[in-house]
């Protein structure tokens, strides 16, 4: 379904470099009908020496070829690249936006046109296609359509569809911020290691290898977080030890309170950026 699309990518950073390196080793799409585009010229050489796809430093042209426009700039770019790539934008082409807290009633609003809309909101893994990522359509998106952004976003990791808008500033302070955590709470684990006699080099290895282990069996059993600690908890053993202590020293409550801080966070910067995308397009 999707090989036979061409697809633009406006802004080719690091996610942009992930998308077309999914695209093209998953065998989702071929180089030739992948474009991308950057301000930047050693970046399109580089990717297109790499992947040999097709390049431009004109966004407009990229976009008036394309089938799927997949907008990959930050997020404080992204009102002046709509309006300028607007001309050539409308309902015959899939609009996918990977710009954190920019919520689609405001890009609408910019092109002042009705799309095909959709948002999505990956995380950091996707350099190593292990993204968790979060699919939301816009009014006028159609199945189809969903079904075109998880088989692009599903290359670079696994993707689901969210029914409702507004849970988006939950997958930011969940899976989008939750690499951090994770890399917070490795980093203690090694620590602890080393304090406890191992070398930083075998402390960070274990710690890494065994939050990978455990999310691995997570996925692949489906058995709840619960079932399976229990599984490693014996009576008066070392894990209940250890998680007793963990329990006293608030870490779930302290998890849940990050994941709330940085959803509230991102709300605040979403309704930020509404604004900014007004001003830009009111100057405009």
């Amino acid at each position: 379904m999707l090989n036979d699309k061409v697809i633009a990518i406006i802004g080719t950073g690091n996610m942009g470099d992930a998308l077309v390196s999914g695209l093209i080793v998953s065998g989702s799409s071929k180089p030739r009908n992948i474009i991308c585009s950057d301000v930047r010229k050693d970046k399109l050489n580089e990717i297109k020496s790499r992947y040999k796809v097709r390049t431009t430093a004109n966004n407009l042209k990229a976009v008036s070829e394309a089938d799927i426009v997949i907008y990959a700039v930050k997020p404080q770019l992204m009102a002046s690249v709509l309006i300028e790539t607007g001309p050539k934008l409308d309902m015959s082409k899939l609009v996918i936006s990977i710009a954190a807290g920019v919520p689609l009633a405001a890009m609408e609003s910019c092109v002042e046109k009705n799309m095909r809309l959709i948002r999505v909101m990956p995380n950091i893994a996707a350099a190593v296609k292990e993204a968790a990522t979060a699919i939301a359509a816009g009014e006028h998106a159609t199945k189809e359509d969903v079904e075109l952004a998880m088989e692009i976003f599903n290359s670079i990791g696994k993707s689901i569809f969210l029914e409702e808008n507004y849970l988006m500033d939950a997958i930011t302070g969940l899976s989008g911020s939750g690499p951090a955590y994770i890399f917070l709470i490795v980093d203690a684990l090694a620590d602890a290691g080393v304090k406890m006699g191992l070398s930083r080099q075998e402390s960070l290895f274990l710690a890494a290898q065994t939050v990978l282990g455990a999310a691995k069996l997570l996925i692949e059993t489906q058995e709840h977080p619960g079932q399976l600690k229990d599984k490693v908890t014996s009576p008066g053993g070392t894990a209940i030890a250890g998680l007793a202590t963990l329990e006293s020293g608030g870490l779930r409550t302290t998890l849940i309170n990050a994941v709330e801080a940085a959803t509230n966070r991102s709300k605040e910067l979403g309704e930020s950026m509404t604004q900014n995308f007004c001003e830009v397009n009111n100057r405009s």
